[in-house]
């Protein structure tokens, strides 16, 4: 049966949202320095038998740089996306210090989904981050941005506005000591449906040092969140008064 042009224009613009409109931390500034991301280049390098840079951005084989889905939230994916292992370093960053992190898309465009929310994380390592289990990782939440009730702007609108960028800190109470740190983005274009919301968790080896004393219990990946809550599972095109950000209470020591 002939194809219209039509047709055809259609799939293709299905398949280029499909396969851009995704995104992941290309790189990260603790305390001021540059540090790498990790880049999708890698999970093919490995593939091939051949080398790539020691950073402290965990691996990933997120190969269309897209999400986990709330039907993963019960797999060790939920932690820091598909198939992760551990950042093969870890950079310093003092207690108070902050993170710059930087977003970009397989095409090197802009974040692509201007709803939903930022979420930040730390679980202690208990030793070398290299080698932590992701499956035995409490995390305890240390930023949460929703929506701004006013202007209606969600935290993924301000990461595009602020050149796809986005600033966390340290909390200056956090005991010294070997992290993973984990930043999610939670794209809720999709959350009216149930399975609809899109989990962009990135996760980064981190040696914080201070002279904090806070050892906050965390929570399981695959207990953060369920795909009925009220903050994954929601309108996102009604005016918002009443938001609330997915996962454990925000720590504020």
């Amino acid at each position: 049966m002939p194809v219209s042009v039509a047709s055809v224009v259609t799939l293709l613009g299905a398949f280029v949202t499909t396969t851009l409109g995704h995104g992941y931390v290309t790189g990260f500034v603790t305390d001021g320095v540059q540090q790498q991301g990790f880049l999708l280049d890698y999970y093919y390098n490995k593939k091939n038998g051949m080398p790539s840079p020691k950073i402290a951005a965990w691996y990933a084989e997120n190969t269309d740089s897209g999400f986990v889905a709330p039907g993963a939230y019960q797999t060790p994916d939920i932690n820091c996306h598909k198939n992760s292992q551990p950042g093969e370093i870890t950079v310093p960053i003092k207690a108070g210090g902050t993170v710059v992190f930087q977003w970009g898309t397989a095409a090197g465009g802009a974040w692509p989904h201007p709803y939903g929310p930022i979420i930040d994380y730390l679980a202690a390592c208990d030793g070398d981050c290299s080698k932590a289990d992701k499956t035995k990782l409490k995390w305890f939440k240390i930023q949460e941005s929703g929506i701004d009730y006013g202007t209606q702007e969600w935290a993924s609108a301000k990461l595009v506005a602020n050149n796809n960028t986005w600033t966390t800190t340290i909390p200056k109470s956090i005991a010294p000591g070997n992290y993973v740190l984990r930043h999610e983005i939670i794209a809720a274009h999709g959350a009216n449906t149930v399975g609809g919301a899109q989990n962009y968790p990135q996760c980064f080896n981190v040696a914080i040092s201070g002279s904090g004393t806070a050892k906050p219990e965390g929570t399981l990946g695959t207990a953060l969140y369920t795909s009925n809550d009220p903050g994954i599972h929601f309108n996102p095109y009604a005016t918002i008064k009443d938001y609330k950000i997915p996962g454990p209470a925000l720590f504020t020591g």
